[in-house]
């Protein structure tokens, strides 16, 4: 055969792969108000950077008659804002996009190329499950591939995207990732379908109900990030990239932002009530406090009473915590300690220094937070403060009661450099629940109960609450004025750039899950 008969007939075979399915599913697919595995591709990466690999890998003992090259998941690599990502995107016109043994190998080895050379993987996810026709070939497949996301967890990022269902054991990746996307309507994420759950319990759902972006953007937190569309979807996954190291001895790239690290927040005390008990929207704070006002939040509607995010200071990116008093007063709950939790741990793993904002009351109490575990998931956000060894600074804007002083990234947990406001409130509790505890026998002998219990808070008030305590002792490095906060921030992350940790050798720890 000749080298030109030879050529003729790979691109045949090139062809026929970039048709998946064939027209008429690809047709299908767009019925369905969704793109195909190459449309998505060809949208996400920058132009004609994307390089496929095993384009040509088929079920050879595929006994049904037909054959598709490339089977059901397209792979490869390409660059995203100039820097070199993997992917994988699985490709419904192809048996639904199940997964069978070269499904799994493909995707398997893509990860593989990733990890080697340190670069994140991103996975868009579209298809109807386990292969049933391969039987354990296809479980095989799935078990290589979470065996694979615990291999890379920590070292480059993961980023699952769901853009059709994504059901079963197929489910537990995306879980294994670091960050979730959903497109609203038409990406849908359970281990079992509306059906089975009727026959089995009893209950009655729908797919969107149960599984749909919102669903697990707000409810379950399985998803951080829910898109109007596959468009806007990709487009946010390019936009969370640009914040992150490509792995976890990098560091993430630095944008010049042209925003002064000097810039006074001068008009921050007309957004932050002085009163501990009034509302105000912490994500205003930090919009002042981020280069450029741009911050993206991370787990936007799951557990509002705490927000997490990305933004930039100096250029640098910087993770964020901080307590939401437009929701729950921003009192720590199970949901809210979680979040942070792992928040902190994907900043902790990536390099990404941690910035936490604190005007917190303390643990939500209540026989359902206490049945629920508060105790275990309050302790997942005390751990992962604590054994994180990127650099931690704190600013307590107006209040810090109980454990939750400690939890959020207090100096005891080793946060490198904690500021105050003046006005900020920090004790074991508020004046008045306070007093009702140390002071109940003095206020109900008292010839007016009232008074009493108002001349025992003012006093509790000026002798403890204040940051002066904290700061005599130490656990408050400086109290500064609030129109400072960016550039104390900023300089004090200057300083950590060459921050090092001595870390105990050991396997690793026992975080309490």
């Amino acid at each position: 055969m000749s080298i030109e008969t030879s050529l003729d007939e790979l691109r045949v075979l090139k062809q026929h792969a970039q048709l998946g399915g064939g027209a008429d599913r690809i047709d299908a697919q767009h019925e369905r108000g969704k793109m195909t595995a190459r449309e998505r591709i060809d949208l996400f990466v920058d132009p004609g950077t994307f390089e496929e690999i095993d384009a040509l890998a088929a079920d050879f003992d595929n006994d049904e008659g037909e054959r598709f090259f490339g089977d059901a998941v397209v792979t490869g690599w390409g660059k995203v804002n100039g820097r070199t990502i993997c992917l994988y995107a699985q490709d419904f016109t192809v048996y639904g996009g199940s997964l069978g043994e070269v499904v799994g190998t493909k995707i398997a080895k893509v990860m593989d190329v990733a990890m080697k050379t340190g670069v994140p993987v991103v996975g868009l996810n579209d298809s109807g499950g386990a292969r049933i026709q391969e039987g354990v070939g296809a479980l095989a497949g799935y078990g290589d591939i979470f065996y694979k996301n615990v291999q890379a967890s920590g070292v480059i990022p993961q980023i699952s995207v769901i853009m059709g269902p994504c059901a079963g054991g197929a489910v537990y990746s995306p879980a294994l990732t670091d960050f979730v996307f959903m497109v609203e309507k038409t990406s849908q994420m359970f281990l079992t379908g509306p059906d089975v759950i009727l026959s089995v319990t009893g209950e009655q759902t729908t797919v969107e109900e149960l599984g749909g972006a919102m669903s697990h953007v707000s409810k379950s937190g399985v998803a951080h990030f829910a898109a109007s569309d596959e468009r806007e979807c990709l487009e946010e996954v390019r936009r969370l990239l640009a914040y992150l190291p490509s792995n976890n001895v990098d560091d993430a790239p630095i944008e010049d932002t042209g925003d002064s690290v000097n810039r006074r927040l001068d008009d921050i005390l007309n957004v932050v009530p002085g009163e501990s008990d009034m509302q105000y929207d912490v994500r205003d704070v930090v919009e002042r406090i981020v280069d450029l006002g741009e911050f993206m939040e991370v787990h936007e509607f799951f557990a509002p009473n705490i927000v997490v995010g990305f933004g930039r200071i100096g250029g640098h990116s910087i993770g964020v915590v901080a307590n939401q008093p437009l929701y729950l007063a921003g009192v720590l709950d199970i949901d809210a300690s979680r979040k942070a939790a792992r928040f902190v741990r994907f900043c902790d793993a990536f390099n990404i220094p941690i910035v936490t904002l604190v005007d917190v009351p303390g643990f939500l109490p209540g026989i359902g937070q206490e049945h629920g575990g508060i105790i275990l998931h309050g302790a997942k956000l005390v751990y992962a403060y604590a054994a994180a060894t990127v650099p931690k600074i704190t600013v307590i804007l107006r209040k810090a009661f109980g454990g939750a002083y400690d939890a959020m990234s207090s100096k005891h947990l080793g946060a490198d450099v904690n500021y105050a406001w003046p006005g900020a409130a920090i004790a074991v509790m508020a004046g008045r629940q306070a007093v009702n505890v140390i002071n109940r026998r003095d206020i109900q002998n008292a010839a007016d109960p009232e008074a009493e219990r108002a001349r025992l808070v003012e006093d509790y008030v000026k002798r403890l609450e204040h940051p002066y305590i904290a700061a005599s002792k130490g656990y408050i490095d400086d109290v500064i004025d609030p129109a400072e906060t960016r550039t104390k921030i900023a300089h004090a992350l200057e300083l950590l750039r060459t921050k090092s940790v001595p870390v105990y050798q050991k396997k690793h720890g026992n975080i309490p899950l």
